[in-house]
This record gives structure tokens, C-alpha cells and sequence, in this order.
């Protein structure tokens, strides 16, 4: 017997608070059980449930299965909205929002996928973007830094003891892909252009080349560590804001099946 999704209402399970963005992380291993892999691929479109089944590697598969089931559940637990009805569409540089339901409440998202893990942010009214990485990954860190860092940059991090350069370069890396996706510009923006200072002492902070004409106090910024092996880094273009309480969350939303 096949699995559906629960034809009853959908409701969400969380508050559509504008001061609360909710950011969600998964590794891809935790999810085997059949009948629930079933259930995420009956909620995809058609056009992602055909991706789906182009891929040839069983891995790559998985990823993208649970990358886009998460997007839909993670959507649809802070709207009244069936995670089968979202559609997306994507901008000039490839970012995907959403293109209908547009009913409030507004959302906006973000989606990242690295080897063994996904992550969903998900804000009300605000663009934001999500960056999550293999900390495992061999690279040669301050020959990548030296090319598109911004000095500044680049000399913190070959200042870092040896022992941590690598785990700091990953805390650059997500922290600025996060901030170009939630500019929605891909790598048209400089990488260089921007820089951001680390300080264990306090909060992030960036700042900018005044081409880029942007403003450091409208952005808030965090890193997270779901692994023991892997790094996230949240953007928001909070504005004239407070900054917003980032609630993580670990695992898929939940599923109803009948």
C-alpha cells in the first residue's frame, strides 16, 4: 500500500512571529526509514520529483530528496499552507523563492545542502540566507583566503594558530556565501568586497566597500556547529530591526501520512 500525505488541513506548528526566524538542520543518514522517503518524494513537483530520479548517485539522491522535503515542511510550519502546494521560481542569479501561495504570513527562505547534511532558514518579511559546510573537505585555506577575501580577512586568518586556521576559514567562507544568498546576487557580488570581523568576545560584524552600497547595521549574523564536522552560517537583512531570536532545530518536521 502507497503512502500519501494526509489529505486534512495543513496547520502550522509554529508562530509567525516577525521577530523569530527558524533555521533547521538534518543529516541525511538519520533519514532511511522507506516509508517516510516515500512520503517526502510524494511532496515534491513533478519537475523536482523527475530531478530526483535523474540522479544516478544513491547519495546525491538522498540529498536532494531530503534538501527539498525539508524546504516544503519547513514552509508549511509557519503557514497554512500543504508543503505539496508551494511553487517556486528562481531570481536572475538562481536564488529560489517562493512564487505562490503569497498569502500572509510573507515568508522568505534560504536552502543549503553540503555531504551529509541540509539546512532551511526561514524568516517573516526579511531576506535571509543559510550556508552550511564540510569542515572535512581538503583545501588549501589561505591560497583560497589570499584570492577572494578581503584583506583584512585573509590576514586574521593566516594569524590563527595552525591548529585552527582551517576550522576559521570555514567560519569566513559560510558566513559570507550566507550573506551573498541573502543579497540574492550568487558570486556577481565580490567576494572581497566585504569583510567581517570574528571577535569571541562579541557579535559578528561586517563591513562593506561603499560600492556594494550597503549598510552594516542592517544585517545580523550567526554560526552554528550541528556536527561535529560541519559549520552553518546564518544572514538576515533584519533593517531597522532588533535582532531577531534564531531558533535552531534539528530533524525534519514532522510528516502525517494516511
Amino acid at each position: 500500500m502507497g503512502v500519501e500525505v494526509a489529505r486534512n488541513r495543513w496547520m502550522p506548528v509554529l508562530p509567525t512571529d516577525p521577530s523569530v526566524a527558524y533555521l533547521w538542520s538534518v543529516a541525511q543518514d538519520e533519514v532511511s526509514d522507506p516509508e517516510l522517503i516515500a512520503g517526502y518524494e510524494a511532496l515534491l513537483s513533478d519537475d523536482e520529483r523527475a530531478q530526483y530520479r535523474r540522479f544516478v548517485t544513491a547519495w546525491l539522491r538522498h540529498e536532494y530528496l531530503i534538501a527539498h522535503a525539508l524546504c516544503r515542511l519547513a514552509l508549511s510550519s509557519c503557514a497554512d499552507v500543504d508543503p505539496r502546494a508551494w511553487i517556486f521560481r528562481r531570481e536572475e542569479h538562481g536564488r529560489p523563492i517562493i512564487e505562490a501561495p503569497l498569502a500572509p504570513p510573507l515568508l522568505r527562505f534560504n536552502l543549503s545542502h553540503t555531504r551529509a547534511m541540509v539546512a532551511v532558514l526561514v524568516a517573516f518579511g526579511i531576506e535571509v540566507g543559510v550556508d552550511i559546510e564540510d569542515t572535512t573537505r581538503g583545501s588549501d585555506t589561505m591560497k583560497i583566503a589570499q584570492r577572494f577575501f578581503s584583506r583584512r580577512e585573509a590576514q586574521a586568518l593566516a594569524a590563527c594558530p595552525p591548529e585552527d586556521r582551517s576550522a576559521r576559514f570555514f567560519d569566513y567562507w559560510t558566513l559570507k556565501e550566507s550573506y551573498i544568498k541573502a543579497r540574492g546576487l550568487g558570486l556577481s557580488l565580490p567576494l572581497g568586497q566585504f569583510s567581517f570581523q570574528l571577535d569571541e568576545a562579541g557579535p559578528i560584524s561586517i563591513s562593506f566597500d561603499p560600492r556594494l552600497g550597503d549598510e552594516p547595521e542592517d544585517w545580523q549574523f550567526a554560526l552554528y556547529r550541528p556536527s561535529v564536522r560541519h559549520v552553518m552560517a546564518a544572514a538576515l537583512h533584519r533593517g531597522a530591526r532588533a535582532d531577531l531570536r534564531v531558533v535552531s532545530l534539528s530533524g525534519m518536521p514532522s510528516l502525517a501520512l494516511g
